[in-house]
């Protein structure tokens, strides 16, 4: 794909935001809605969690298929030719939830939490935000969400936390357990992750394998803001969403996704890049496939 094109995407809802509170999209209409308009805003793949669709459950996640297929054939219909992008992300070592949605939505690509992370925050006063979680992603769990991912030709979209985990990504590469095509994300931001530092990108890239497409997400405030700029700059694709923030780069509070896409474009735009078509993105996919 031409260096001056970029993929950007739209990461829609999020695991745990209350829809009470935030413009969270939940059932499959509010969900191709808000794809919608974050895909007229220039969006080609759209990254998709899933919730409880009980009344007041909507701030819990799911993994339904059959409340993933309702979710994803709604935004489907609403966004002809979009790309979609599944979660799979599961805090203990048991992936059938996530592998059943895929076989049921059959995305171009998931999300693959690419290593473990002390999953921590801390209150003004130094008492936890909430109990210390391991997000545990093992070597073992990895090579089985990359199997089913294989089987089903869904392209794995490595999620990395920390520089130890972008590290790693070389590392499934020559042991054969990832090929081709794959993207790397750096997801910084998260208190004890990556902070989303835009100085931090050119040494985070420089240990990607040659040639790897990679991407920025960006978790905070409108701090992030400067992060997606030097992403654009250096050649990454973008990503935002009400799952990564909900502010604009002036710091007021986004009305939703297409909002806050409108606003990634222009960024892509100040660096001389123009958004990928759907068409553009899976003809890059298939390039890298058969490189």
């Amino acid at each position: 794909m031409s260096p001056d094109k970029v993929i950007v995407s739209c990461a829609l809802t999020g695991v745990l935001t209350n829809p009470k509170q935030h413009p969270v999209p939940v059932t499959p209409e509010e969900m191709a809605q808000s794809a919608h308009e974050a895909f007229i805003a220039g969006a080609s793949i759209m990254h998709i969690h899933f919730r409880m669709q009980e009344p007041g459950m909507g701030h819990l996640p799911t993994w339904d298929p059959d409340v993933a297929g309702a979710i994803c054939d709604a935004i489907r219909a609403r966004c002809p030719g979009v790309v979609l992008n599944l979660t799979t992300g599961v805090m203990d070592d048991d992936i059938s939830g996530p592998v059943e949605c895929l076989r049921r939505v059959r995305p171009e690509m998931a999300a693959m939490n690419a290593g473990s992370l002390n999953y921590l925050k801390l209150r003004s006063d130094g008492q936890w935000a909430w109990p210390p979680l391991l997000f545990s992603n093992t070597v073992d769990k990895i090579e089985r969400f990359l199997k089913e991912m294989n089987d089903l030709n869904v392209v794995p979209e490595c999620e990395c936390f920390d520089t130890g985990i972008v590290r790693s990504i070389d590392m499934f590469r020559r042991n054969g357990i990832l090929k081709s095509p794959y993207s790397v994300s750096f997801v910084m931001g998260v208190a004890s992750g990556m902070p989303a530092k835009p100085e931090w990108l050119p040494l985070l890239v420089d240990e990607l394998p040659e040639g790897a497409a990679w991407q920025t997400i960006a978790i905070g405030r409108e701090e992030v803001w400067a992060l997606h700029r030097r992403s654009a700059e250096l050649g990454g694709n973008l990503r935002t969403g009400v799952e990564d923030t909900f502010y604009l780069p002036d710091g007021s509070r986004t009305t939703g996704n297409g909002q806050l896409i409108e606003e990634l474009v222009k960024v892509a735009r100040a660096a001389g890049r123009e958004p990928a078509t759907p068409d553009e993105v899976r003809a890059e996919l298939a390039r890298r496939a058969a490189v």
